[in-house]
């Protein structure tokens, strides 16, 4: 439901309920009309907040690719807290929508694999954070390539990318020529070797990102909410 048919089925209640407060009716019609009103006082209240949700904190989102199978498949449909970023900076392992430093008419979406200060790699199909090959449940399979950020560079089996096109911002930006400099993260999709993502276009600026994903709610059988 959209913002506007939302406000639309409101509209309606309101209507409803001025029309029952304004009729004159005999005691027991009162009494009657009473329980209505009070039913429908709820629908509002529950309609406005709802409202308020969808224009500001939450959005919808649809998966149109599989390049975060096999956590998300196309065609899911989640909801993402598009106010968490506002006040919380994104938290690794988290699966963020952001605009891509890329053109691109669509929002995209992928998980958090590195942040701000971390030593990131990656090697014989293993991401290294910290130092530390982290475990992969979620993945659809190993990346077929090696990775790592050295020298103010994100080198891509042995050649750097070249920015631009990628965002790889310039070594004034950078705290450390080894870590992923403040202000940017590496993102990268689930399925790791069909996945537009940091290791093809760089870091993603802080200020790119739009929200988590927090919940799935299509289709039905997939229901529920996200690990991280």
């Amino acid at each position: 439901m959209t913002p506007l048919q939302l406000l639309g089925l409101i509209l309606l209640f309101v209507v409803v309920r001025l029309v029952i407060a304004t009729r004159p009716k005999p005691e027991q019609q009162g009494r009657t009309l009473s329980v209505v009103r009070e039913y429908l006082d709820a629908f509002i209240v529950a309609g406005g907040v709802a409202l308020i949700l969808i224009a500001f904190v939450v959005r919808t989102f649809y998966i149109p690719s599989g390049s975060m199978e096999p956590t998300l498949q196309i065609d899911d449909v989640l909801l993402v807290n598009e106010l968490q970023y506002r006040f919380q900076n994104p938290q690794p392992l988290q699966i963020a929508v952001f605009k891509p430093p890329i053109p691109s008419s669509n929002d995209f979406i992928k998980r958090v694999m590195g942040v701000p200060g971390e030593t990131f790699s990656i090697r014989n199909g293993k991401v290294i954070v910290n130092g530390k090959a982290l475990n992969e449940p979620y993945i659809a399979q190993p990346p077929d390539y090696d990775l790592e950020i050295k020298n103010c560079q994100i080198i891509v089996d042995g050649i750097p990318l070249e920015s631009p096109p990628a965002d790889v911002p310039p070594r004034s930006r950078w705290q450390s020529c080894d870590r992923i400099p403040d202000g940017y993260y590496f993102m990268m999709g689930d399925n790791r070797n069909n996945s537009e993502d940091s290791h093809i276009w760089g870091f993603l600026p802080r200020k790119d990102f739009v929200g988590h994903a927090l919940f799935r709610f299509w289709p039905p059988r997939r229901i529920g909410f996200f690990a991280h």
